[in-house]
């Protein structure tokens, strides 16, 4: 007899980051680091984990929307929506009530994100594969086939996106024997945030060197004085060839011809990326606060420090915004970067149609899961822009190093220009937390238990859980003895 789909446990799980200020930007000052957080149970010991990311208040809302999504996979097959997860994705969005209260973007959205990653984490644990793995091995019919395609064919149609897949078949495995040797590509952001004092700033960065890194980001938007001074002192660790690793590469530069330490800025993986003399990039986050013309004229201010890109500038739907920025900062040689907050495929399509973004910042939680995820990646990889997902957030790099495998193995067939954000928070609280190498790059999942690597360990969800976790059971005692 097939399986079923018996029931489901959520859990709102709230860390208490803001005593530390870690992810503070100039929009979001107070961050809670929060998952809303689902197991999945069906017939024969089968169990799939799925999670969404918000700040805090507002997760004991994303819960009970999930409930109702989740609801109506009760009693479904899991191997029925395995043989076809694009069928699947739809049917999870196609509730006709639930669906008026999107229709896929906003809280409904994100609780689909949870389900659909609960689904596909349940996938790949039944086939013993990390998730990763179980995509890269699928044919291309079968990859299409677990694909979000709606509202995007004018874009990319399903024979488009066919051909492209086939088109890579020949080098995946090179290139996921590759991966698994050298690593994937990281950018470091948790030095940077915007709460943290310059002492903490300058410690971290250099904590991030040693480590290995070469990317770096910073928080910008809340003040221009101190975003510049803060810029100009990041650049003066990341730029000096002191502060780097005694296992460091060396160059021969191009202007004299001498041996420099570092990484060649003239490589082609990091031409176009105004990296400094030790190949060092710096990339800046305003996290929507500005209006448009004040983010051209904010960026432009900025232009000496030598940023790759500017992240958000402005509202993360204004598509016509976005493009009017990039086409100001081109002559600076100044990107533009966005995605964190595009809340379906829909807005990716028309942020590339409209030549508004140098890089694509899929975010794991907020497109709803990894068939509408799939749907972005094709779509990215066929107008020629990287993806480098954002991954700032409680469980977000234990999802995000999947996707970006699945991009260069699978899907656009490289990773020279990419970079996925590592934020140095709260992996403890996974049973498989990701990892940096000593070259500042994701390990690959490995385990076959693991799935979409969301597990997260019993311990955490009763420290942690709202309100009645033993973490906040002893805030709330505190407060009544004060």
């Amino acid at each position: 007899m097939p399986e079923k789909i018996t029931h489901f446990e959520i859990h709102d799980i709230r860390f208490p980051t803001s005593l530390t200020g870690d992810g503070t930007d100039a929009m979001h000052t107070d961050c809670d680091y929060s998952s809303a957080y689902i197991s999945l149970y069906a017939t024969g010991g089968l169990v799939g984990y799925g999670m969404t990311f918000t700040l805090g208040r507002g997760n004991e809302i994303v819960c009970q929307a999930i409930a109702e999504v989740a609801k109506r996979l009760i009693g479904r097959e899991p191997e029925t929506f395995f043989a076809n997860m694009g069928a699947a994705w739809e049917f999870m969005c196609a509730d006709p009530q639930l669906r008026w209260i999107g229709p896929e973007k906003g809280v409904i959205h994100i609780a689909t994100a949870a389900v659909n990653n609960a689904v596909w984490d349940m996938f790949a644990r039944v086939r013993k594969k990390p998730l990763w793995k179980l995509i890269a091995d699928m044919t291309p019919e079968e990859l299409v086939n677990a694909t979000a395609f709606r509202y995007i064919t004018d874009a990319i149609t399903r024979q488009e996106a066919l051909e492209m897949l086939k088109a890579k078949e020949s080098g995946k495995k090179e290139r996921e024997a590759k991966v698994i040797e050298i690593g994937y590509p990281a950018y470091i952001t948790s030095a940077g945030w915007l709460a943290y004092t310059d002492d903490k700033v300058a410690s971290l960065m250099k904590e991030a060197v040693v480590a290995g890194f070469n990317h770096f980001k910073m928080k910008v938007g809340a003040d221009f004085a101190s975003d510049l001074r803060r810029g100009k002192l990041i650049r003066s660790i990341i730029d000096d060839p002191q502060h780097l690793p005694a296992s460091a590469s060396t160059y021969i530069s191009s202007a004299d011809g001498t041996a420099k330490k570092g990484r060649d800025p003239n490589s082609p993986e990091l031409r176009g990326k105004n990296a400094g003399p030790t190949g060092a990039v710096l990339m800046m986050d305003a996290n929507q606060v500005w209006d448009v013309p004040e983010a051209i004229e904010y960026v432009k201010g900025l232009a000496e420090i030598k940023p790759w890109f500017i992240e958000e500038p402005t509202a993360p739907d204004d598509i016509i915004g976005h493009a009017a920025i990039r086409r100001a900062l081109k002559d600076s040689g100044i990107g533009v970067a966005t995605g964190e907050h595009a809340h379906n495929r829909m807005i990716f399509k028309q942020l590339l149609q409209a030549d508004a973004i140098d890089v694509c910042q899929i975010d794991s939680c907020r497109l709803a899961g990894v068939s509408e995820i799939l749907s972005v990646l094709l779509l990215a990889a066929k107008f020629n822009v990287p993806v480098c997902p954002h991954a700032g957030g409680v469980g977000l790099c234990e999802h995000a190093i999947h996707l970006s495998l699945i991009d260069y193995i699978v899907i656009s067939g490289t990773m020279e220009r990419n970079a996925l954000e590592f934020a140095n928070h709260l992996h403890e609280h996974f049973h498989y937390p990701c990892s940096i190498n000593s070259n500042g790059r994701y390990n690959v999942p490995s385990s076959t238990a693991e799935g979409y690597s969301t597990q997260m360990h019993q311990a955490s969800i009763a420290e942690y859980e709202w309100p009645n976790g033993s973490y906040w059971v002893g805030v709330a005692e505190q407060h009544k003895q004060i």
